[in-house]
């Protein structure tokens, strides 16, 4: 495996002003490493899963003016996208990195997921582990812990899946950028496959 960690100056790309100067340096500095991530962890979330998973690295080809302010690399079980079906994914703000489970506002199913992780409402909020974080918008770094969430906030969550066009729902582990880039690039892979591993009864459900 070529992935060798996250440094200071993968967090620092997003600093960069300007959009074509930040993403050159994206695409120099970040993007291999999250090509290498998704070469590791696309065969060891088919395992987990008994789909086969495809890595799909985040382009920003529709951006004109404003630059990314995070980046990513996700998996599905779709060659083609990722954005319509329940997937992974691993990515960087300027102060941590995400690993996800998400179902985003485009993904036409995502009623059904809403009704399904509804009607296991008490198994999702007793087994997610206390440390992990739920989010309603992909767009934004801020995340609520799962220890610090009520058992109608999730239902609440979930219900909104289901009914609000533009409802996402995403779960998963924060590492913030100081502990990231403390960890050798195994450590990192173990954690994130760990991650993967907790969330597969959500991919499941979806």
């Amino acid at each position: 495996m070529s992935f060798s960690g996250f440094t200071n100056d993968d967090f620092d790309v997003f600093k960069i002003d300007g959009l074509d100067e930040r993403m050159d340096r994206l695409k120099s500095v970040i993007r291999p490493k999250l090509e290498d991530l998704g070469r590791h962890c696309a065969p060891s979330l088919s395992n987990m899963s008994g789909d086969e998973i495809f890595p799909h690295v985040a382009k920003h080809a529709r951006r004109t003016k404003n630059p990314p302010n995070d980046t990513w690399v996700a998996f599905a079980g779709n060659a083609r996208g990722y954005k319509m079906v329940p997937h992974f994914q691993i990515g960087l703000w300027e102060t941590h990195v995400f690993i996800w489970f998400a179902i985003i506002y485009e993904a036409p199913n995502k009623a059904a997921a809403g009704k399904s992780f509804e009607n296991s409402l008490d198994i999702f909020y007793k087994e997610i582990p206390k440390d992990y974080v739920w989010s309603g918008d992909h767009t934004k770094p801020d995340a609520v812990p799962h220890n610090q969430i009520s058992k109608e906030e999730l239902k609440s969550m979930f219900q909104r899946l289901q009914n609000v066009k533009k409802a996402e729902i995403l779960c998963g582990y924060h590492i913030s950028r100081e502990d990231a880039v403390q960890m050798s690039s195994d450590q990192f892979i173990q954690k994130a496959e760990s991650v993967f591993r907790n969330l597969l009864p959500l991919y499941k459900m979806a």
